[in-house]
């Protein structure tokens, strides 16, 4: 699950995290009170900054949701010493569709505001915390090129990304902290601020069960303190149950519609651009599922996993989500019949689609327990059945069908 900017803040804080001021709004009729009351703290600059799930907002656009064509306003995250300017701002970004390198031309509709403190500093890093699956152990990044798109840096100059993995079974270690400092070239009060940082930092990620924790700017200050200019955190889904205060945090708006729907049956679905509708159980078949549509010329509508258990409930909901998706042209069904006998998932597909009239053609593939027996049934099903013997043979059926 992803949080915006605001919210990672203040998770960030009951840890102990240097964060910036900032108060978060959803009106602009709200704007006059939360510059009151970062006044009132002594705060005479501002950073106007866009809420939502995507980077590269500061570089991105602003167009009128009704006329794409109306450009608002460049860039949605604006620094001023004007409260004037702040409230201009305000009301130029909050309603209107910013387009990043992350939303694609789709873009996406601002409907939060962080009204932030502005600092003044004098160096942007880059800090990012995430499990290293290859290794099985939490590693952290820093790199010297802050406030840039650190997938360029990677790219580019991969030699500027410095990287230091922790084991789990003893958390982070002193030296290790002092390492990263010493990578960033932090020295001086700078150094001593970063030390305490980082551990608070480290200890914010483990806690909460994240799965992803940025800081693009971390930022050094011009007295020397280590700041969180940003902050983004993803979680595991599966740990929520141990974060109600997290869990709170899900902004639907942020979500697709489809997607918002696919969980309600608990069903992980991501839609994709694709004509070939894919319902698959497991997410690793589902992967290489995608992979094999692409190699026989298809392009995948979608990533669904439903699970070990596939029924026809599931297979039923699975039709539903796959089918609102108006590219969909053709579907595969791959299935692995371990936990579940393939005869009885075939008579699953039977059943739904006789209920829900699917008129798409359907590729199956079955593999595993009674996998002979639940050829059988679809093929004497009367229904638009495609029968694959192999991984190959569906993916070819499946991309012919799309030619008929």
């Amino acid at each position: 699950m992803k949080i915006h900017e605001y919210q990672a803040k203040e998770t960030l804080r009951k840890f102990s995290v240097p964060v910036q001021d900032g108060i978060a709004i959803k009106d602009i009729s709200e704007f006059d009170n939360a510059v009151s009351q970062l006044q009132q703290k002594g705060i005479n600059q501002f950073v106007v900054k866009s809420q939502i799930h995507a980077g590269g907002r500061g570089k991105g656009k602003l167009y009128n949701p009704s006329d794409r064509n109306q450009l608002i306003l460049e860039g949605g995250v604006k620094f001023t010493t004007s409260v004037e300017k702040a409230k201009e701002y305000a009301k130029k970004i909050l309603g209107n569709l910013l387009v990043t390198h992350q939303t694609g031309p789709e873009g996406k509709i601002v409907k939060t505001l962080f009204i932030t403190e502005g600092l003044d500093y004098k160096k942007e890093l880059y800090l990012g915390i995430l499990l290293d699956r290859a290794v099985s152990k939490n590693v952290i990044m820093v790199s010297t090129e802050g406030g840039v798109e650190i997938e360029k840096v990677a790219a580019e100059t991969p030699e500027k990304i410095i990287k230091e993995w922790v084991d789990p079974a003893v958390g982070l270690q002193p030296y290790q902290a002092r390492r990263l400092a010493f990578a960033l070239g932090l020295e001086g009060n700078a150094f001593k601020s970063f030390i305490p940082f980082i551990r608070s930092l480290y200890k914010a990620y483990e806690q909460t069960d994240a799965s992803l924790l940025e800081i693009n700017p971390l930022v050094i200050t011009n007295d020397d303190k280590v700041v969180a200019l940003d902050a983004k955190m993803n979680f595991d889904d599966n740990a929520l149950y141990r974060h109600p205060e997290i869990a709170a945090y899900r902004d639907f708006d942020e979500e697709a519609a489809l997607e918002i729907e696919a969980s309600k049956y608990n069903l992980n679905y991501i839609k994709l651009d694709g004509n070939v509708g894919c319902m698959v159980n497991g997410a690793g078949l589902a992967m290489a599922t995608m992979d094999i549509i692409k190699l026989a010329g298809g392009e995948p509508a979608n990533f669904l996993d439903v699970g070990g258990g596939a029924n026809k409930e599931t297979v039923a909901s699975g039709f539903k989500i796959i089918l609102s998706d108006r590219n969909v042209k053709a579907i595969l069904i791959n299935i692995f019949g371990g936990i579940v006998r393939c005869d009885r998932v075939a008579q699953g597909v039977i059943d739904a689609a006789k209920e829900m009239r699917i008129t798409v053609p359907i590729v199956v593939r079955l593999e595993g327990t009674n996998a002979k027996e639940a050829g059988e049934l679809l093929r004497k099903s009367g229904l638009n059945f495609e029968v694959a013997e192999s991984f190959n043979d569906a993916a070819k059926k499946v991309t012919a069908v799309l030619k008929n």
